[in-house]
Protein backbone atom coordinates (compact mmCIF):
# COMPACT_ATOMS: atom_id res chain seq x y z
CA UNK A 1 0.00 0.00 0.00
CA UNK A 2 1.19 3.13 -1.01
CA UNK A 3 1.48 6.01 2.09
CA UNK A 4 -0.16 9.69 1.60
CA UNK A 5 3.08 11.58 0.61
CA UNK A 6 1.11 14.58 3.01
CA UNK A 7 1.17 12.18 5.42
CA UNK A 8 4.91 11.89 5.53
CA UNK A 9 5.26 15.64 4.51
CA UNK A 10 2.94 17.80 6.74
CA UNK A 11 2.13 21.06 4.87
CA UNK A 12 3.11 23.05 8.43
CA UNK A 13 5.78 22.50 10.82
CA UNK A 14 4.59 20.67 13.85
CA UNK A 15 5.78 22.32 16.72
CA UNK A 16 6.14 20.89 20.00
CA UNK A 17 4.41 22.69 23.11
CA UNK A 18 7.39 23.98 24.25
CA UNK A 19 7.85 25.58 21.00
CA UNK A 20 4.45 27.27 21.00
CA UNK A 21 4.80 28.75 23.96
CA UNK A 22 8.23 30.45 23.24
CA UNK A 23 6.56 31.66 19.67
CA UNK A 24 3.56 33.25 21.61
CA UNK A 25 5.69 34.72 24.52
CA UNK A 26 7.87 36.24 22.26
CA UNK A 27 4.69 37.22 19.82
CA UNK A 28 3.33 39.28 23.23
CA UNK A 29 6.60 40.77 23.92
CA UNK A 30 6.84 42.00 20.61
CA UNK A 31 3.40 43.76 20.94
CA UNK A 32 4.41 45.10 24.09
CA UNK A 33 7.00 47.41 22.90
CA UNK A 34 6.37 51.34 23.26
CA UNK A 35 5.30 52.74 19.49
CA UNK A 36 7.80 54.85 18.23
CA UNK A 37 6.79 58.24 17.81
CA UNK A 38 5.84 59.30 14.32
CA UNK A 39 8.14 62.27 14.28
CA UNK A 40 11.34 62.37 15.97
CA UNK A 41 11.64 66.14 18.24
CA UNK A 42 14.28 67.32 15.11
CA UNK A 43 12.32 66.71 12.41
CA UNK A 44 11.22 69.47 10.34
CA UNK A 45 7.52 69.09 11.04
CA UNK A 46 8.48 69.41 15.10
CA UNK A 47 11.12 72.75 14.21
CA UNK A 48 7.70 74.33 12.40
CA UNK A 49 5.68 73.59 15.62
CA UNK A 50 7.94 75.75 17.49
CA UNK A 51 7.48 79.12 18.47
CA UNK A 52 9.80 82.20 19.26
CA UNK A 53 10.65 83.17 22.80
CA UNK A 54 12.92 86.43 24.14
CA UNK A 55 13.40 86.47 28.18
CA UNK A 56 15.58 88.02 30.36
CA UNK A 57 17.43 85.58 32.16
CA UNK A 58 19.48 86.96 35.42
CA UNK A 59 19.81 90.25 33.54
CA UNK A 60 20.78 88.42 30.51
CA UNK A 61 18.74 88.64 27.30
CA UNK A 62 18.05 85.19 25.16
CA UNK A 63 16.37 84.80 21.67
CA UNK A 64 15.23 81.07 21.46
CA UNK A 65 12.99 79.02 19.31
CA UNK A 66 11.17 76.48 21.61
CA UNK A 67 8.89 73.48 21.92
CA UNK A 68 5.40 75.27 23.10
CA UNK A 69 5.03 72.40 25.10
CA UNK A 70 8.15 73.00 27.24
CA UNK A 71 8.37 74.49 30.96
CA UNK A 72 10.42 77.21 31.70
CA UNK A 73 12.31 74.97 34.13
CA UNK A 74 13.27 72.74 31.27
CA UNK A 75 14.42 75.44 29.06
CA UNK A 76 16.45 76.85 32.26
CA UNK A 77 18.14 73.80 32.15
CA UNK A 78 18.16 71.94 28.91
CA UNK A 79 19.09 74.85 26.88
CA UNK A 80 20.15 77.36 28.97
CA UNK A 81 22.21 75.08 31.06
CA UNK A 82 21.21 76.98 34.26
CA UNK A 83 21.09 73.58 36.63
CA UNK A 84 20.72 75.42 39.44
CA UNK A 85 17.20 75.44 39.23
CA UNK A 86 15.75 71.88 40.55
CA UNK A 87 13.58 69.71 39.09
CA UNK A 88 12.26 67.89 42.18
CA UNK A 89 8.54 66.11 41.80
CA UNK A 90 7.52 68.15 38.28
CA UNK A 91 4.25 68.40 39.62
CA UNK A 92 4.15 71.70 41.30
CA UNK A 93 4.04 70.03 44.56
CA UNK A 94 7.85 70.57 46.28
CA UNK A 95 8.53 74.10 45.13
CA UNK A 96 12.57 72.55 44.49
CA UNK A 97 12.02 74.66 40.84
CA UNK A 98 10.76 78.16 42.49
CA UNK A 99 12.24 81.01 40.43
CA UNK A 100 10.93 84.49 40.67
CA UNK A 101 9.29 85.68 37.15
CA UNK A 102 8.55 89.47 36.78
CA UNK A 103 9.55 89.61 40.68
CA UNK A 104 7.02 86.76 41.20
CA UNK A 105 7.55 83.69 42.64
CA UNK A 106 6.72 80.65 40.52
CA UNK A 107 7.08 77.05 40.50
CA UNK A 108 8.75 76.53 36.86
CA UNK A 109 7.77 73.14 36.25
CA UNK A 110 4.74 74.07 35.80
CA UNK A 111 4.81 77.03 33.70
CA UNK A 112 5.10 77.27 29.95
CA UNK A 113 7.94 79.09 28.70
CA UNK A 114 5.77 80.38 25.79
CA UNK A 115 3.39 82.25 28.09
CA UNK A 116 6.08 84.40 29.44
CA UNK A 117 7.65 86.18 26.08
CA UNK A 118 9.46 89.10 27.35
CA UNK A 119 9.86 87.98 30.82
CA UNK A 120 12.45 88.91 33.06
CA UNK A 121 13.29 85.69 35.12
CA UNK A 122 15.56 85.22 37.89
CA UNK A 123 17.15 81.92 39.73
CA UNK A 124 19.63 80.79 42.15
CA UNK A 125 22.67 81.43 39.36
CA UNK A 126 21.93 85.48 39.60
CA UNK A 127 22.46 85.80 43.10
CA UNK A 128 25.81 86.22 43.62
CA UNK A 129 27.04 89.33 42.45
CA UNK A 130 30.88 89.57 41.58
CA UNK A 131 32.20 86.95 44.04
CA UNK A 132 29.44 87.65 46.86
CA UNK A 133 26.79 85.60 47.88
CA UNK A 134 23.04 87.17 48.10
CA UNK A 135 22.55 88.20 51.96
CA UNK A 136 19.70 85.21 51.29
CA UNK A 137 22.02 83.04 51.02
CA UNK A 138 24.41 84.21 53.50
CA UNK A 139 21.69 83.91 56.27
CA UNK A 140 21.61 79.92 55.26
CA UNK A 141 24.85 79.08 55.36
CA UNK A 142 24.54 81.55 59.18
CA UNK A 143 22.09 79.45 60.53
CA UNK A 144 21.93 76.35 59.26
CA UNK A 145 19.30 76.30 56.70
CA UNK A 146 20.33 73.16 54.82
CA UNK A 147 21.46 69.98 54.81
CA UNK A 148 21.54 67.93 51.31
CA UNK A 149 21.15 70.96 49.79
CA UNK A 150 18.80 70.05 46.56
CA UNK A 151 15.90 71.95 47.88
CA UNK A 152 18.09 75.25 48.74
CA UNK A 153 17.89 76.94 45.51
CA UNK A 154 14.00 76.98 45.37
CA UNK A 155 13.51 77.58 49.08
CA UNK A 156 15.77 80.91 48.58
CA UNK A 157 14.33 81.53 45.79
CA UNK A 158 10.89 81.67 47.79
CA UNK A 159 12.43 83.04 50.44
CA UNK A 160 13.17 86.29 48.50
CA UNK A 161 9.39 85.72 47.29
CA UNK A 162 8.17 86.07 50.64
CA UNK A 163 9.97 88.68 51.80
CA UNK A 164 9.13 90.88 48.98
CA UNK A 165 5.08 90.12 49.38
CA UNK A 166 6.00 91.43 52.69
CA UNK A 167 5.40 87.89 54.20
CA UNK A 168 8.47 88.09 56.54
CA UNK A 169 6.89 89.31 59.96
CA UNK A 170 7.25 86.34 62.50
CA UNK A 171 8.41 82.66 61.80
CA UNK A 172 4.71 81.31 61.85
CA UNK A 173 3.84 84.13 58.74
CA UNK A 174 7.23 82.60 57.08
CA UNK A 175 6.08 78.53 57.82
CA UNK A 176 2.68 79.85 56.35
CA UNK A 177 3.81 81.49 52.76
CA UNK A 178 6.88 79.07 52.67
CA UNK A 179 4.56 76.25 53.02
CA UNK A 180 4.92 75.10 49.36
CA UNK A 181 8.23 74.55 49.69
CA UNK A 182 9.26 71.14 50.60
CA UNK A 183 12.83 69.84 52.86
CA UNK A 184 13.12 66.35 53.02
CA UNK A 185 15.33 66.79 55.33
CA UNK A 186 13.83 68.92 57.55
CA UNK A 187 16.17 71.93 57.73
CA UNK A 188 12.85 74.06 58.62
CA UNK A 189 14.13 75.93 61.75
CA UNK A 190 17.26 76.93 59.69
CA UNK A 191 15.40 77.98 56.92
CA UNK A 192 12.78 80.23 58.86
CA UNK A 193 15.09 81.99 60.56
CA UNK A 194 17.14 82.56 57.92
CA UNK A 195 14.32 84.28 56.11
CA UNK A 196 13.51 86.02 58.92
CA UNK A 197 17.20 87.35 59.66
CA UNK A 198 17.08 88.82 56.09
CA UNK A 199 13.32 90.04 55.89
CA UNK A 200 13.99 91.38 59.70
CA UNK A 201 16.64 94.14 57.42
CA UNK A 202 14.24 95.12 55.14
Amino acid sequence: MTENPSELHPPFPVLSRREALQVTAGAVALAALPLQPVAAASSPAAAMNETALTITVNGRAHTLRVDPRQSILDVLRETLDLTGTKKGCNQGACGACTILVDGRRIVSCLTLASMHDGARIETIEGLEKVGALHPLQEAFVEHEGLQCGFCTPGQIMSGLGCIAEGHAGSPEEIQFWMSGNICRCGAYPGIVAAVADVGGRT
